[in-house]
């Protein structure tokens, strides 16, 4: 259920980037904008679907947020493969931005999708004005200097460190670099539907935080074919990383603690959060 759910979510997603893109001007920037939105398993996306559908929001409302939550991944990734960031030549097995037309162009084209999220999931179609407000204020809050962009700038002022980060500090550095997007993804649904958000709050965190160590495992196992990213890069550069600190046994240990601790947050749902449940053996399990 949960793969035919998650293809599902990414062809609703794409065809929603389809209209909305088709309604901009033809230039470079915009070429750059669709690239970058192509392909990927619209993990953000799909969560904010199914959560919606977990309380009773129709897919008509949430591919909404559920495709602005991709837009404002998507310019993540195109500035983090920057020159002056990660410098990284391939994305999802394709050329980045920047190498496929330019920096600026790479730089425009992140700063449009940015834009673009904030006007998705402030969209009338989302609902009440107090669920869009709600939503655009906490996807500020996970996308700056209180979640993402803080986890970014603390991994790139841990390359330059005196000493590697400690676990605990990896934990709080991925929570925000990655774990604060899909967290607000999670929780998309009850916001909409002004329900308790504490059960999923359990769920996105311990679900974001096994993410991040799965890719730190494939970054050491995985290889660029079938990552669709250069791997290795962690280890290269030094960097203290989940499987740096814990080895890779440990890794994997804490990683499936972190999912069945995910799974135990659903107990509240009963058997209609099992497709959740399932994308977070899923997370674990994934080889790209």
């Amino acid at each position: 259920m949960f793969q035919h759910r998650l293809s599902e979510a990414a062809v609703i997603v794409a065809a929603q980037f389809d209209r909305v893109l088709a309604g901009l001007d033809d230039l470079p920037v915009t070429r750059a904008m669709a690239h970058a939105t192509n392909g990927g398993k619209r993990l953000r996306g799909f969560l904010v679907l199914e959560t919606a559908r977990l309380h009773g929001i129709g897919p008509d409302r949430a591919v909404w947020p559920a495709t602005g939550i991709e837009a404002l991944h998507a310019y993540s990734l195109v500035h983090d493969d920057l020159p002056s960031m990660d410098n990284d030549d391939l994305r999802r097995g394709a050329p980045t931005v920047h190498v496929k037309w330019d920096e600026a162009t790479a730089i425009l084209a992140g700063d449009a999708l940015q834009s673009l999220a904030f006007e998705l999931v402030a969209h009338p179609e989302v609902g009440s004005s107090e669920s869009r407000a709600e939503l655009a204020f906490t996807l500020a809050q996970a996308a700056g200097a209180r979640g993402m962009v803080l986890g970014q700038a603390l991994d790139i002022a841990a390359e330059t460190a005196e000493r590697p980060l400690t676990l605990e500090q990896i934990t709080a550095l991925q929570q925000g670099k990655t774990g604060a997007l899909i967290t607000w993804s999670a929780l998309a649904g009850p916001r909409m539907a002004a329900a308790d958000p504490t059960p999923l709050a359990h769920y996105a965190r311990a679900l974001g935080l096994a993410f991040q160590i799965a890719d730190d495992i494939l970054d050491v196992e995985g290889d660029a074919a079938t990552v669709g990213k250069a791997t290795g890069k962690d280890a290269e550069a030094g960097k203290a990383t989940f499987v740096s600190l814990m080895g890779l046994e440990g890794a994997r240990r804490r990683a499936e603690e972190l999912v069945q601790s995910a799974c135990d947050s659903l107990d509240v749902y009963g058997k209609e959060a099992e497709t959740l449940r399932e994308a977070a053996r899923f997370v674990v399990a994934r080889r790209n």
